[in-house]
């Protein structure tokens, strides 16, 4: 009998090629019909493995779920960057393969992310996703977010509504 552990760890310079794979598949799955094509092939090619090793070597927070042997899915977390939002931290992307999505690994990350953010020492914390992305909205609501503010983002020539959901520490 075997037994595979599900855990979340911080990434090194070794996974970026499995946060790049993550990245490209989440964002199709998640974005297709969403965000224009071209612009949305731009984004995901322009953070492949490299750019993800550069981003693990100069400390972006990173956090990797892994089951098994497999990266199932990652976060990234930091100061958050909107001033006008009383939350210390953020949530910049939490991301799994589409395969695993579905079954409480997002929410095991998000809370470990969660965690890492006050381990920190953030004071609650802020996640933005697009208006459309439905799946997105309501995993957030799910875990707890609160609606706290709408801003727009340009994707090639194409401004779409997003949502900023809030919890306090």
């Amino acid at each position: 009998m075997s037994t595979l552990l599900v855990e979340t760890r911080r990434a090194r310079p070794a996974d970026a090629g499995d946060i790049a794979d993550i990245h490209d598949s989440a964002w199709r799955f998640a974005y297709r019909g969403l965000i224009p094509g071209a612009e949305l092939e731009k984004m995901i090619l322009r953070r492949g493995p490299a750019w993800w090793q550069t981003a693990l070597k100069r400390g972006s927070r990173v956090m990797v779920l892994t089951f098994g042997d497999a990266v199932a899915g990652y976060a990234n977390v930091g100061r958050n960057r909107a001033k006008g939002l009383p939350f210390e931290g953020e949530i910049y992307e939490l991301y799994l393969r589409p395969e695993y999505q579905g079954l409480g690994f997002g929410r095991r990350l998000f809370g470990d992310a969660r965690k890492e953010l006050v381990s920190a020492g953030f004071d609650g914390l802020a996640v933005w996703a697009l208006a459309a992305n439905e799946p997105a909205l309501g995993f957030y609501r799910a875990m707890g977010g609160l609606s706290v503010a709408r801003s727009t983002e340009t994707f090639g020539g194409r401004a779409l509504e997003k949502l900023a959901f809030g919890w306090n520490a």
